[in-house]
């Protein structure tokens, strides 16, 4: 509170002395006629005592640094970690919540709703005020922010990160110094790791051991058993209670990371094994608290595990929630609260209970738990909660701030803004150009000093369809199965699973061009045609016909090309082969 003290005697003397005269001038004008003397005078007083304030100077200061495009403070608060722990001796498993904010541990707005999860936080260091800025609101945001110290601010659109190569690739982050001092680094989750290009971030950050929904299938006891993302909390709780024991027994300095899922917006997933299987709000069922009070108890079954076992006393345990929940169905329940996320750690070597209201925000996360293992204390913009000072106590608006940030955080990509040559690689499904790689297929807008990549993948629309949304004079580059562009611009590649390159703009030329070599390298060329109305509407309309109205020159059936022969006039049940190998199966047609 001491900084407080200053500003404010400032501010009562200025406000002392603002009230002292105007008393007098209005005392005097009693007695004399109408003067505007006196009104110059009293208004030359008011700005002379506010402009002699330290609390107005000090506001002052703090409004200009927050308003610039790009503060030049940045270097200044934005710092770079040692890249090892000198003598690192304690294990740690950092257990995500998906959407498991702080809010929900509130025992009087949410009776006995996270009873087994919340006796554990009141054991150990609860910080109890971590705020969420921009850029950290969402799941591989929260993860960039808990890790490497910054929001995830892009070039490009947050889950496009799933076409990149690498991520943030100058940055230090957590999972990088453990690598450096010898930890081995696990991540377990139910989900597919490529969406929002989670695989990519862990990799490009020291984690070599991922396990997601593909890989977990063939471990777990019941591989059916699956909601909409992936596997239920249950089943990946286990999987990362098994592996603790099995790095444990091997006397193996780790790290292991894991993220649940059952929490995820709209309405979240019960587990079959889960005792508290309802939670009911103004006499009816919410499905939202149902999920929250069913994936508390796996976490913390998994948590008791862990304290029960021999191994505790070298483990460092965190639990956090990744962001705060979306819109779900206990949205407007959470609003009529003073919402912030959960962060707590139970320590094996040396038990601390206790509360810290500390303002702070989940870019911290990472600097308080490397602090906690003998590093530094800082990661970026993230200081350690126990022995630095949140940068959300330095500034008055931490949120406004972050977003003046946001184009030296950007920077920090050192993305391509121009792209001329590429090169295709034929074996990694890859294109590289002006220093960065990314994963195929792809699409590539190209304007003047800016370059944004558009992936595909199970969450997002076919490249096809983003294309057509494109305006009609956008360049545009596009690397994808020969087929999918020969059917618009080049018959003699229609029927080919190749990997071609396509360039041009839709109201303008388009051009395509098969990758035959193992390393293929082209140039982009963008002529300043007159722009085809009629022509970009044609395009438009081809790029947005679905798979099944596509008809080719075949005498038959060719499976893993979108459409059917021409003779074929309509056709259902056609499963096509997937990425992983699924095969496919039978269909029937009329001619």
């Amino acid at each position: 509170m001491g900084k407080y003290i200053l500003p404010g005697l400032g501010l009562i003397v200025a406000l002392v002395t603002i009230f002292g005269a105007l008393a007098w001038v209005l005392r005097r004008r009693r007695h004399h006629p109408h003067h505007h003397g006196y009104s110059l005078l009293a208004l030359f007083l008011a700005l002379a005592s506010v402009d002699a304030s330290p609390a107005f100077h000090q506001i002052t200061e703090l409004v200009k640094s927050q308003s610039r495009d790009g503060d030049p403070d940045f270097v200044a608060y934005y710092k770079e970690p040692s890249k090892r722990i000198a003598n690192p001796k304690l294990n740690l498993v950092y257990i995500y919540g998906e959407s498991l904010e702080r809010t929900y541990f509130d025992n009087d707005a949410f009776p006995d709703l996270t009873p087994d999860l919340g006796a554990l936080k009141n054991e150990g260091l609860d910080f109890s005020h971590t705020m969420q800025l921009p850029g950290t609101d969402y799941t591989i945001a929260g993860m960039v922010a808990s890790q490497c110290g910054i929001p995830l601010f892009a070039p490009f659109e947050g889950n496009a990160s799933a076409s990149m190569s690498t991520f943030f690739p100058q940055n230090i982050c957590l999972g990088d110094i453990l690598k450096n001092s010898g930890y081995e680094n696990y991540f377990v989750q139910g989900a597919n790791l490529r969406f929002a290009g989670k695989d990519v971030f862990l990799k490009s950050h020291g984690f070599d051991h991922l396990y997601g929904s593909e890989e977990l299938k063939t471990t777990v006891a019941d591989p059916s058993y699956r909601n909409d993302w992936g596997f239920y909390d249950d089943t990946v709780l286990d999987e990362t209670w098994k592996k603790f024991e099995e790095l444990s027994r091997a006397g193996k300095r780790f790290s292991l990371f894991a993220l649940t899922v059952d929490t995820h917006h709209p309405d979240g997933f019960v587990s079959r094994s889960c005792k508290r299987k309802s939670y009911d709000v103004d006499g009816k069922n919410n499905k939202s608290f149902s999920a929250v009070t069913c994936s508390q108890e796996h976490i913390a079954a998994l948590v008791e595990k862990i304290k029960s076992s021999p191994w505790f006393k070298n483990t460092v345990i965190v639990v956090s929630s990744d962001h705060l929940a979306m819109k779900n169905s206990a949205w407007d329940q959470l609003n009529k609260q003073d919402r912030s996320n959960l962060f707590f750690v139970l320590r094996g070597d040396q038990p601390q209970q206790e509360v810290i209201a500390t303002k702070r925000n989940s870019m911290d996360n990472g600097a308080t738990v490397l602090d906690i293992l003998g590093g530094d204390n800082f990661i970026g913009l993230g200081r350690s909660t126990l022995s630095g000072q949140s940068l959300s106590e330095v500034f008055l608006n931490m949120k406004d701030k972050i977003l003046a940030w946001k184009p030296d955080i950007i920077r920090l990509w050192n993305f391509p803004k121009e792209m001329k040559d590429f090169t295709v690689d034929r074996d990694k499904n890859t294109i590289a150009f002006s220093g960065s790689s990314f994963r195929l297929p792809l699409l590539v807008r190209v304007s003047e000093g800016r370059v944004e990549p558009l992936p595909e993948s199970e969450y997002s629309a076919p490249l096809r369809y983003q294309l057509a949304d494109f305006a009609p004079r956008d360049n545009f580059v596009w690397v994808d199965r020969c087929y999918k562009m020969g059917q618009l611009w080049s018959q003699p590649l229609a029927l080919s699973t190749d990997w071609c390159v396509s360039q041009g703009q839709l109201g303008g030329e388009q051009t395509v061009q098969h990758v035959d070599k193992a390393q293929w390298k082209g140039k982009t060329a963008f002529n300043d045609t007159v722009i085809d109305t009629a022509r970009y509407q044609h395009n438009i309309d081809m790029l947005k016909v679905s798979d099944n109205d596509i008809r080719y020159k075949a005498d038959s059936f060719i499976f893993n090309v979108a459409g059917a022969p021409e003779e074929v006039k309509q056709f259902s049940g056609i499963s096509r082969p997937e990425s992983w190998g699924a095969g496919p199966t039978r269909s029937w047609a009329t001619r």
